[in-house]
């Protein structure tokens, strides 16, 4: 029996082992697995995350859906903790905060041909304890599935950043508004590397807004 561990994203087959011999599976045709297409509706704001200014950031309101265009970086709780770790040290960071946007998200292996793989974003709150950190330092912006803690929020509120709502289950539809990947710092952590993207129209909902509006707490989106 061979077991590979990897992300739900991953496609899942069963089978029962009954002891008639070794199992054999195929993959199903690709034709057979459906077209899947996503468009945004008429109410979807286009940012440019290249020249984002306060007074853009302060706009964005809980339930707004939001087409991301630019550049982004990626990173999750190892990353996290060893810029935070720098912080401490009074060292430089590898990269600038000011005004930058962090997915939280490690993506799969980019097949031949492919810019990434699999993108889809991870849980928020294993970012909670250095986030604020980093807001402190310039962060805009956060993408990741569910809550945060009140200190984030707290630092959110101080320093007028926001935080995303990115649709779990959909790596790999993200995946193709991901244009270009670079790794920029920490190829050791390997998926958990920091990536820095360029995003066309990635779609993302804001849940907590510059002021501390909660989504999550109101349950009224546009």
């Amino acid at each position: 029996v061979c077991m590979i561990p990897n992300c739900a994203a991953t496609r899942h087959a069963h089978f029962v082992l009954d002891g008639s011999g070794p199992a054999a599976l195929e993959a199903p045709p690709l034709d057979a697995y459906p077209e899947i297409v996503w468009e945004a509706g008429p109410s979807a704001r286009r940012v440019n995350l290249d020249t984002l200014t306060p007074e853009d950031v302060q706009s964005w309101k809980p339930g707004e859906t939001v087409l991301l265009n630019g550049k982004m970086l990626t990173g999750r709780d190892a990353a996290h903790k060893r810029l935070c770790e720098l912080v401490a040290q009074g060292k430089e960071l590898p990269m600038d905060m000011e005004n930058a946007i962090i997915y939280f998200v490690g993506p799969t292996p980019a097949k031949p041909g492919e810019v990434i793989g699999s993108a889809g974003p991870t849980t928020a709150y294993r970012m909670d304890a250095y986030s604020p950190t980093l807001i402190g330092l310039g962060l805009t912006g956060m993408i990741g599935k569910g809550k945060r803690n009140a200190d984030v929020v707290d630092a959110m509120k101080e320093c007028g950043a926001v935080y995303f709502g990115a649709i779990g289950g959909c790596g790999a539809l993200l995946s193709r508004c991901i244009k270009k990947a670079e790794i920029i710092a920490y190829e050791d952590l390997g998926a958990e590397a920091i990536r820095r993207l360029e995003v066309e129209n990635f779609p993302v909902v804001v849940i907590i807004d510059s002021e501390g509006n909660n989504l999550y707490e109101t349950g009224k989106a546009n």
